[in-house]
């Protein structure tokens, strides 16, 4: 990413991070654990060095599988990292928790076996700045019946 200073938070803005430094991973995770932990089909991570990393406010966490840790928000349930064993020196925070998202360049996909087939049609599928039907109205159906 070539930053040396990142920063983010949770939905909330009950829990904030820090980094310094450049990050040793930038990627889309497309394994079913994290397809489950974010109920999307892609989660894209910062890997970052946990001792240049720093949190304030109250985090939780869940070990989804032996010797893995995901974080979260306890007040507004925003997943915030993934931690595990297997990288004992890293943490892989959620890019979509940083500052500014948009700045986030991902540099490889993981566990594309397990791709969304129909993430294929995204680029093909209208788009629309908003919500693009009202919400149903159970009033109107019941009147109709």
């Amino acid at each position: 990413m070539g930053k040396d200073h990142l920063s983010g938070n949770c939905m909330c803005g009950a829990v904030t991070w820090a980094y310094s430094g450049e990050t040793i991973r930038n990627l889309v995770c497309h394994c079913t654990d994290c397809q489950r932990a974010t109920s999307s089909p892609i989660t894209a991570f910062l890997g970052m060095i946990s001792k240049q990393l720093h949190w304030n406010g109250k985090i939780e966490h869940f070990e989804s599988s032996p010797g893995n840790y995901r974080g979260f928000c306890p007040l507004c349930g925003t997943r915030l990292y993934f931690r595990s064993v297997r990288w004992p020196e890293e943490t892989h925070v959620h890019a979509a928790t940083m500052e500014n998202p948009n700045d986030y360049r991902p540099d490889a996909q993981t566990f594309i076996r397990s791709r969304a087939a129909w993430l294929d049609r995204v680029k093909s599928l209208p788009g629309y700045e908003g919500f693009h039907t009202q919400p149903a109205n159970p009033t109107d159906s019941k009147r109709k019946a």
